[in-house]
């Protein structure tokens, strides 16, 4: 049970948005743009980097759910899990292992980012806009995976949710409406 009223296993973070409507469709928004929005990554990339970050976390919902969109944008079932565990044995393009790895430092070790770490990046052949986005991705996974488990937003039984809120993600994107505790659609300031 989540640590606030009107957070539920069924969806945790529109019952999160819905404590702040304002900030839950910034947010919304801000996770549309980041995730769907032009970027040299695919849909697929990014959605795969949001669930590594999250797995890194050990955040259950967002890793559960992110993992469930990437998989349904063509990532393979067991690739994320095998990330989380060791980047280099994984079986990911080498380009992108320097990537991920500047994405688990950025995670576990923000004070120690150093220029190196960008151009392991650059050398693997990807743009400055590539670790743009995948900094913005990192960064706004950290922060959701926070919101979510400081609420208690991963207490419950959450998992029986997960393909349900991934459908929603693969089929409406981010920007979707919030609602309060009895369903009904509520405009953000309203």
């Amino acid at each position: 049970m989540a640590f606030l009223s009107g957070i539920t296993d069924k969806d945790p973070v529109a019952g999160i948005f819905n404590w702040n409507m304002d900030a839950g469709r910034t947010i919304s928004e801000w996770h549309q743009i980041v995730m769907r929005g032009e970027s040299p990554l695919s849909v697929a990339e990014r959605e795969l980097i949001a669930a590594f970050t999250s797995g890194l976390n050990a955040c259950p919902l967002c890793y559960g759910v992110h993992k469930i969109v990437a998989e349904s944008f063509g990532i393979s079932d067991d690739l994320i899990e095998k990330l989380v565990e060791d980047i280099d044995s994984a079986k990911v393009s080498d380009n992108m292992k320097p990537l991920l790895h500047f994405v688990k430092k950025l995670t576990f070790e923000p004070a120690k980012m150093v220029q190196a770490d960008a151009e392991a990046v650059f050398s693997a052949g990807w743009s400055e806009q590539v670790l743009h986005d995948a900094i913005n991705i990192c960064c706004m996974f950290n922060f959701m995976n926070r919101i979510v488990m400081g609420h208690g937003g991963e207490q419950g039984d959450i998992g029986k949710h997960f393909k349900q809120l991934a459908d929603g993600l693969v089929d409406g994107g981010y920007d979707q409406p919030l609602y309060t505790e009895a369903g009904v659609h509520k405009e953000a300031g309203v």
